[in-house]
């Protein structure tokens, strides 16, 4: 059984949009550094989030971070995990928030959401793969290949749910032996469930 994060661990809240709800996750947590999406520009995208994420986390020079990935931070968690283990860094654990699963290297956006939520990839007639991609996203952006890991995980993971469309994502992460957390009954407060999950890595 792998061992749970040293309490050493700093929660860093990588959010993957500006919503209210991901905002809010950040009241579960002891003092965490929230890294925001980078803002508008050109491909690479994914390159561009992980090299800011990673930078902003350097910054703060966590010893041991818990990446709580949120939304379309999801499938770069473990590109950004292991910048952190190139700076000696090592990430104690992970949280996927209503999130894709990273994969190994080569993978899309889209072919992850057809691979782990056929539902959510089957899209709108304009061939968006709404709602579950979140706002209008630019050319290439979810057909662009993601960084390649290969050995992720490295650290105890789990995943919280808190939207019932992510529900297929959520069961993949129970069958991968992940904990996980169902915040989506009403009057759960995802905060609390987010901190317990994590309590339980």
């Amino acid at each position: 059984m792998s061992p749970g994060p040293p309490r050493a661990a700093a929660p860093v809240l990588l959010l993957g949009g500006a919503g209210e709800g991901e905002r809010a996750l950040a009241a579960g947590l002891e003092a965490p550094l929230v890294v925001e999406a980078p803002g508008p520009g050109g491909p690479p995208y994914a390159a561009r989030w992980v090299a800011a994420a990673s930078l902003r986390i350097a910054a703060a020079a966590p010893e041991n971070p818990l990446l709580v990935a949120v939304g379309e931070a999801g499938p770069l968690a473990a590109a950004i995990g292991a910048a952190q283990r190139a700076a000696h860094r090592p990430p104690a654990g992970y949280v996927l928030v209503d999130a894709l699963m990273p994969a190994p290297g080569g993978t899309t956006r889209d072919e992850l959401r057809a691979a782990q939520n056929p539902q959510g990839a089957q899209g709108t007639e304009d061939g968006d793969a709404e709602p579950l991609a979140g706002p209008q996203a630019p050319p290439g952006y979810r057909t662009e290949p993601l960084p390649q890991v290969s050995d992720w995980p490295d650290a105890p993971c789990g995943y919280l749910l808190t939207d019932p469309r992510h529900a297929p994502t959520a069961r993949l992460a129970g069958m991968r032996g992940w904990p996980v957390a169902d915040a989506t009954a009403p009057g759960t407060d995802p905060a609390a469930a987010l901190a317990d999950l994590i309590a339980r890595l």
